[in-house]
Formats: C-alpha cells, sequence, structure tokens
C-alpha cells in the first residue's frame, strides 16, 4: 500500500514505521496519535495516549482473546486489558467513552504501573527511521529521559518532539507540517496502520480466523435469513429439540446459535449455526459447548436439515435464498452440501472434520468449555 506523497516530507521514513516490529506497541501508539489529532490538538500527554491503546486493544483482546505478543512473552498491553476485564466487570462492548472515563479517573496503581511500563521504550523508538542526523548510543535508551529525549530533539523532521519529560505526564507536540498531513490523510494511514496490524497478529495467532474482522468491534449482524431457514425446517419437523436443553423447538422463539462461538470464528456460515432458545443462548454466551456430549446432537440436527433440503421442494428453495449470504467456502460447500446422497454417519463425519480443528483452536485460544444447567430441574 503506496502513502500519499508529500513535497516537504520524507514519507519513505514513515513507510518504514514498523520495520524490525517484535510487539504490537508500536501500532496501537500510532493508532492512538492518528485519533487524537487534528487542527486544533496536537499536544498530548503520554497518559492520554496509553489510554487511546487500551482502547483500541480492548475489544480484541476480551471478546475474541487475541494474543498481542510473541508465544510465551507478557504483553502487557494485553495484561492491562485483561486485569481491568477481570477486575471492574466492564464488558467486552463496553462504548469507549466509559473506558476512557474510567481510565481517566481510577486512582489503581496497578494500571498506572502497567501504563508507566508501555511507555518505556516506544515513544522513543517509534520514529527510528528518521534518525538520519542523530545516533542513539545503547546506555542511552536504557538511560535519563531527559537526556534521551534532548538526543532525539536535536533530529529535524521528526514526526513529533518531547516538550516536557515527566513520566505519564510526558508532553509530545506533533510538527505542524506532519499535523497537516497526518490530518487529510487519516482514513488512509488509519487502513495502512490497521493492515499492518492484520499482518502482525496473523503472525501472532496463526491457528485464528478472520483477523482482519476482529480489529474492531463489528458492525451490526443479520443472521435473520438463517433463523427464518430453521423456523422452516422445524415447522415441517415438530420434532426436533435444542441440542442443549432437549427443548421442543416448534413451542419456543427460536434463536440461532454459533457452535463454536462467532467471537471466535467472525462468520456466520450455515455449518456452525443452529436453533436454540433465546434463554440457553444468552446462557451458552461465547463459551464452547463440551465436544463429546453435544457435537453428536448438532451432527443429528445438521444433518436432518441436510435431509429435508433433498425432500422437501420449500426446504431446498429456502437453502437456495440463504447459502449465497452464508456459505463461503466452496471446498466446504461441496463438502456438506452439494452431494445430496450422504447417509447420516457420513455426513456427521465430514461435518466434524470441518468443525474440530476450529473447535480445537478456539479452546486452545482461552474460549472456556460450557455446559447447560437447567435451573427448573438442575438438570445439566
Amino acid at each position: 500500500m503506496k502513502l500519499p506523497y508529500s513535497d516537504e516530507l520524507n514519507i519513505g521514513y514513515l513507510s518504514r514505521l514498523f520495520d524490525n516490529t517484535t510487539n504490537c506497541y508500536k501500532f496501537f501508539w500510532f493508532q492512538a496519535i492518528l485519533r487524537k489529532v487534528d487542527e486544533n490538538h496536537q499536544r498530548f500527554t503520554f497518559d492520554e495516549l496509553i489510554d487511546e491503546m487500551i482502547i483500541d486493544a480492548w475489544y480484541m483482546v476480551t471478546e475474541y482473546h487475541l494474543r498481542l505478543g510473541p508465544l510465551g512473552i507478557t504483553d502487557n498491553l494485553e495484561e492491562v486489558v485483561k486485569y481491568i476485564f477481570s477486575r471492574y466487570g466492564l464488558r467486552s462492548s463496553e462504548k469507549e467513552e466509559k473506558l476512557r472515563s474510567f481510565l481517566q479517573n481510577t486512582d489503581d496503581k496497578i494500571i498506572r504501573k502497567y501504563k508507566s511500563d508501555l511507555t518505556l521504550n516506544v515513544p522513543y523508538r517509534l520514529q527510528v527511521p528518521f534518525y538520519d542526523e542523530i545516533t542513539i548510543a545503547k546506555q542511552l535508551w536504557n538511560g535519563s529521559k531527559q537526556k534521551l529525549t534532548e538526543r532525539i530533539n536535536l533530529q529535524k523532521r521528526l514526526m513529533y518532539y518531547f516538550t516536557l519529560v515527566s513520566g505519564l505526564g510526558t508532553i509530545i507536540e506533533i510538527d505542524p507540517t506532519w499535523s497537516e498531513y497526518l490530518v487529510k490523510h487519516k482514513e488512509i494511514l488509519k487502513g495502512w496502520t490497521q493492515l499492518k496490524l492484520i499482518q502482525y497478529l496473523q503472525n501472532k495467532n496463526p491457528s485464528v480466523p478472520g483477523i482482519a474482522d476482529k480489529i474492531e468491534p463489528p458492525a451490526s449482524r443479520d443472521i435473520e435469513r438463517v433463523r427464518k431457514y430453521w423456523k422452516l425446517i422445524v415447522s415441517i419437523d415438530p420434532s426436533l429439540k435444542d441440542i442443549y436443553g432437549d427443548t421442543e423447538l416448534s413451542s419456543v422463539k427460536i434463536s440461532v446459535d454459533h457452535f463454536v462461538p462467532w467471537q471466535y470464528v467472525a462468520h456466520d456460515e450455515l455449518w456452525n449455526l443452529h436453533p436454540t432458545t433465546r434463554e440457553i443462548n444468552s446462557s451458552k454466551s461465547n463459551s464452547l459447548p463440551v465436544w463429546d456430549k453435544y457435537f453428536g446432537l448438532l451432527g443429528d440436527i445438521e444433518y436432518r436439515a441436510y435431509e429435508l433440503r433433498r425432500t422437501n421442494q420449500s426446504v431446498s428453495e429456502e437453502f437456495d435464498k440463504i447459502s449465497p449470504y452464508h456459505l463461503n467456502n466452496q471446498e466446504i460447500k461441496s463438502l456438506l452440501y452439494q452431494n445430496k446422497n450422504l447417509d447420516q454417519t457420513e455426513f456427521k463425519n465430514r461435518l466434524e472434520s470441518v468443525i474440530k480443528p476450529v473447535y480445537d483452536s478456539a479452546k486452545n485460544q482461552g474460549f472456556k468449555e460450557w455446559s447447560y444447567v437447567n435451573e427448573n430441574n438442575n438438570l445439566s
């Protein structure tokens, strides 16, 4: 992706901003600057920029369980998000304004320590590609921040300079020419940064699908087509029961469940969707159903839908309507749905070959197993 040209600035230096990136901090630091800078605001404290980093990382860590750092290495941005999420009861879908207010007003010393640690390197190292007139000795990187910033400030044409050194109260000021460029091309630069971040996250989360859909909260999703499809199937076969609670689906308003949570797969593919009740769907949330307990039942109900598609014209027509929206993998479509003569055992074996690797990967990523407990009779 080519960055917008400038007669006054060296965009080649900017294009190398994320070279040699070993952790996620550069992406989030630069995104924070992009978010905050405008025609009237070019001076920011470390504290407010770190708050924006936490807000940007919030959803992908709390909802999708994405790993932000290398395996086996503690990532402070990921860890501070997990700490706040587990301790303070804020939701994964919390509004930015509420998160920002919390971060600005908390007096939690552990959070302050995490935030301070996040400023140890990235504010100074981000602009390394620009340092063509200065050299910084190894001991200076690890020494006095006052001396380090004085040295950095000798470099000409930086994006930002340090105007005050005071821990989290340290202030950076965006160069006016760079400020104009960043504001003018903000959306392009945001897209470029996100592309680089996606590539980084794919490397750190190699078994996780749909990374590109997990760096921001999703737009509204529509699986009403699938609900109507299952409603039709249940009307034709009223004996069908929910796989978790053994409830007759003909007697309830159907809700559509993602067997492997949407928070992991980030798609609405038909092979991972099945009917349940609203109460059970809410109880399951973003958990993994216990495999040995529920996959066989999932296979049974999915096979019944497969069977009715073959024998019932209404189901076949409805399937043809929804498949362009909910069957996007041609290989899986061929495996499960294009052969109309599979017996139940073969169909379930094929379905397992599709779902089980995704299930295991989600489990390895930290999604917890779940078993339904009927509070009315305490059965599970």
